[in-house]
């Protein structure tokens, strides 16, 4: 096993604790926002930044999952500059880089778009890599 495989185990268990930890609907919901991010891109890397908040990233930061007590806040860190044709971004919405998705209980999550969306920012992230 690499270094590198070592940590992203670790890393993914630390998710899977805090998943765990939450014990309600918010850990429910990353849970399958986890799901669907890494079945939109296999090569995620899992991290985890500022004070064991999960970041999902491919050539750059994807998106953060923070949790709140009302809110599972998905914020991408580019979404300014991605077309969110379903609408799925609610949050946000006045800066000039990021946007947000805010869940709520009971929250019905559109799929397909959510896919497409993060699949557009790995896209995103490659298109703009330096050489």
């Amino acid at each position: 096993m690499t270094k590198g495989s070592a940590q992203t185990e670790d890393t993914s268990r630390l998710i899977d604790e805090k998943i765990a930890t939450l014990g309600d609907w918010r850990g429910a919901m990353l849970a399958r926002m986890r799901a669907l991010i890494r079945e939109a891109e296999p090569g995620v890397v899992e991290e985890i930044k500022w004070r064991g908040v999960p970041v999902w990233s491919h050539g750059g930061i994807i998106c953060t999952g923070e949790t709140y007590k009302t809110v599972v806040k998905l914020t991408f860190a580019r979404g300014a500059a991605l077309a969110d044709p379903s609408g799925l971004f609610n949050a946000s919405l006045d800066g000039n880089v990021r946007r947000a998705i805010d869940l709520r209980e009971g929250d019905e999550v559109n799929e397909p778009a959510f896919i497409a969306l993060i699949r557009a920012a790995v896209a995103l992230n490659a298109s703009t890599r330096k050489k």
